[in-house]
């Protein structure tokens, strides 16, 4: 019987052929990936050509002593790397179940979490001293299928294909910029702003477009100016004087309230988009997962 397979469930490869040949895949050496997985290199070549025999398909093509991956190995290896990472995650979520009521896994917009979420979390843990609650930076939404990710924190749209979906909280869109700048140029009316670069935020690329046209104001501008990936990084430009940022209030109160950043024209601005607890539908009974969301709701006022 072949080793490299696991009889039954259609013939699955066993994890050590599974490990020998992604490691060599990786390092595109069969020695090097002898010495990461404390083998012989005969041991390796042996686990990788059985798994080729059981696949019925060529993983490596051999020259002399090189050995590089075949178009079907290099797709075969991107999904177990894939596969064996999942693997790992799951393994270390069910060792944090001991003495522990459970492990959530939750993905974060990362300003969102590291200014909002974090610091109130104190209040959650003393509710729940049993869960354990590991972070994920996520801008964008994701396959909660091809992810190890239990709910996510999402903002636009109530949209998410398969999941459920929870509104937390609308937000105040507000321009900001550092005391300096805003003296050194005279902001005093919207139009004044058009003199300065207005930084922007990736994954919000019509906030200033939407900003000024309730002003009244040309958006020929609107997304002209350095560009940031996190608002965290886009209200830092603006408290180092890189130009005008345009953020939601809530996320920049602790600047607001130093004086590092000003609002020089305070016209708010709020949209139909709101930030969103996300979670596959197969997961609404997990205990961890209901009591996320109910002490979220209940911290946002949001009550269901």
């Amino acid at each position: 019987m072949n080793d490299a397979l696991i009889p039954g469930r259609h013939s699955v490869p066993s994890l050590s052929a599974l490990a020998a040949f992604e490691a060599a895949a990786r390092h595109g050496s069969f020695t090097r990936a002898a010495e990461e997985l404390n083998l012989t290199q005969g041991a390796v070549s042996r686990q990788v050509a059985q798994l080729e025999k059981g696949l019925g398909v060529a993983l490596f093509e051999r020259a002399k002593k090189r050995v590089s991956l075949t178009a079907a190995g290099a797709a075969y290896a991107a999904d177990i790397r894939d596969g064996l990472s999942r693997l790992a995650l799951a393994t270390v979520s069910a060792m944090a179940f001991r003495g522990a009521a459970g492990v959530l896994n939750l993905a974060s917009l990362p300003t969102f979490g590291t200014r909002w979420l974090i610091p109130r979390l104190p209040r959650f843990t003393e509710a729940h001293p049993g869960i354990t609650i590991n972070f994920a930076s996520k801008l964008v939404p994701f396959d909660f299928g091809r992810e190890p990710l239990d709910a996510a924190i999402h903002f636009g749209e109530p949209v998410w294909p398969g999941a459920r979906l929870h509104r937390l909280m609308g937000e105040e869109i507000v321009p900001v910029a550092s005391p300096a700048l805003v003296e050194r140029f005279g902001i005093d009316e919207p139009v004044d702003m058009l003199k300065l670069p207005l930084l922007q935020q990736s994954t919000r690329p019509r906030a200033w477009a939407n900003w000024l046209e309730r002003q009244g104001l040309p958006p020929q501008r609107a997304m002209m100016g350095p560009r940031f990936e996190q608002f965290a990084m886009v209200a830092q430009a603006a408290v180092a004087g890189l130009g005008l940022a345009i953020v939601p209030r809530f996320l920049v109160e602790e600047e607001l309230r130093s004086g590092a950043l000003v609002i020089p024209v305070d016209r708010p601005v709020t949209g139909e988009e709101g930030y969103y607890l996300v979670y596959p539908a197969e997961k609404a009974g997990l205990p961890t997962v209901i009591a996320f969301r109910d002490w979220l709701l209940a911290e946002c006022g949001a009550g269901g």
